[in-house]
């Protein structure tokens, strides 16, 4: 996840990801999402949805109603969460309705704002 970082450096890595290509050349696979701000990434990945990361990644792929009581929380809350962190991609859902981390890590980089001088 970056948080805070330019639009113009993501589409300029995937413009030289395509120019590498269209040379051909390899490219490194690169996966991120971006936040605009904090504020932004903390609406989407609340204290609650980390937990329920933090579980999935321990037990592996579960249902929604069992990661619902194993979180001891109310289903529809879970599922919400769920759907918000699939549109995300921070979790998926396999052939069997089950939902999963797919990522070893996230790693979280934020940009901090430039300081003036004083």
């Amino acid at each position: 996840m970056r948080v805070g970082h330019p639009v113009d450096e993501s589409s300029g890595r995937a413009i030289a990801a395509m120019q590498a290509i269209k040379r051909g050349k390899k490219s490194t696979p690169y996966f991120s999402v971006g936040f605009e701000n904090m504020g932004q990434m903390l609406a989407v990945f609340t204290s609650k949805r980390w937990e329920l990361i933090r579980l999935l990644r321990s037990t592996g792929p579960l249902s929604v109603a069992e990661l619902a009581r194993r979180l001891n929380r109310d289903y529809k809350n879970v599922h919400t969460d769920c759907e918000r962190l699939i549109a995300w991609l921070a979790v998926e859902k396999n052939d069997q309705g089950h939902v999963f981390v797919p990522f070893s890590e996230i790693i979280v980089d934020l940009q901090l704002p430039t300081q003036l001088a004083a």
